[in-house]
């Protein structure tokens, strides 16, 4: 494989607490250890506790052999945890306030990203509900001419309209999926989820319109099992839906995650955009097949770095 530039990941490292378990999670993370496992050089930006979940984020390091130049020691505050409460009917999350990944320092993180020198920034819109880490975020991609990926990933109660419109205009990438992008419609657009559903022609002038009002150079649509859609300012439009679904899905955590690390691997190497596209919705179906978001036998890798040799 060609050497490739360095991708900074910045936000949350945290741990799903299930009361018998934790399972270290976070999306940034898990796009960070994608990353690592397909041995493309990153810096994962975030700030942890100096408590037991904290020691289970740099097991998770040290797993995946990854740089702690990012890494991050609050003295006061805890390690994030999401605690999660099992449902007859799927799962019902809380996500703590006040959490070490809200109070990323800047001075650190600006010292570790000018010994990187990035080729993209991944960053999300969790992270960016506390304050300092916003600021830190901000002062981040000023620093930088990179790419900026963002992964909107909004979460009920976590974010507000203002902080994802800014997140937007500072991308030159984002990534949604269908609920999120109704969302935008809602927010932008005033299309609300129980008006008449929009034909496809008035969907890809919505998203062209969002385009143009962010000044984006692109909307990436992930739709689950049926692929994703890529809008381009240029007014190119691909569409993925030839990747058949895995013949068993397990769990869809952490499907968005994995096809944003195997995008911003194919940029990051210079793949052609179809090539990249094609390869995240696979990746992201196999994901679907496996327990949790990140598998536990790195082993899983193996059969995608020998066909993408």
């Amino acid at each position: 494989m060609s050497a490739a530039a360095p991708v900074a990941v910045f936000g949350e490292a945290l741990v799903d607490d299930f009361g018998s378990e934790q399972v270290v999670g976070g999306a940034p993370f898990n796009v960070a250890r994608h990353l690592a496992a397909f041995m493309a050089p990153q810096l994962m930006l975030t700030r942890i506790g100096q408590d037991q979940p904290g020691q289970a984020v740099r097991a998770e390091f040290e797993r995946f052999a990854m740089s702690a130049a990012g890494l991050q020691v609050d003295p006061i505050e805890e390690t994030g945890r999401v605690l999660v409460e099992r449902l007859a009917r799927g799962h019902r999350f809380t996500i703590l306030p006040h959490q070490a990944y809200d109070f990323i320092d800047r001075e650190q993180a600006l010292a570790a990203l000018a010994q990187c020198q990035p080729g993209a920034v991944y960053f999300g819109t969790l992270a960016q509900r506390g304050e300092r880490s916003r600021g830190t975020l901000a002062a981040l991609l000023e620093a930088t001419p990179a790419l900026r990926y963002l992964d909107l990933n909004l979460r009920d109660g976590q974010v507000d309209e203002r902080i994802v419109t800014r997140a937007l205009q500072a991308a030159h990438v984002a990534k949604v999926n269908e609920e999120e992008l109704q969302a935008l419609f809602g927010w932008y657009f005033q299309i609300k989820p129980d008006d008449p559903p929009l034909a496809a022609e008035e969907v890809r002038a919505s998203c062209q319109a969002l385009l143009q009002m962010f000044s984006l150079d692109a909307l990436i649509v992930t739709l689950g099992h049926r692929g994703s859609v890529y809008f381009g300012a240029d007014g190119q439009v691909l569409m993925h839906r030839d990747n058949p679904a895995p013949p068993f899905v397990i769990d869809t955590v952490g499907a968005g995650d994995a096809f944003s690390a195997i995008f911003l691997l194919g940029k990051v190497r210079g793949w052609p955009l179809d090539v990249s596209l094609a390869r995240a919705n696979a990746f992201a179906g196999a994901v679907c097949a496996i327990p949790g978001a990140v598998p536990r036998d790195l082993g899983f890798y193996d059969q995608w770095m020998l066909k993408w040799r």
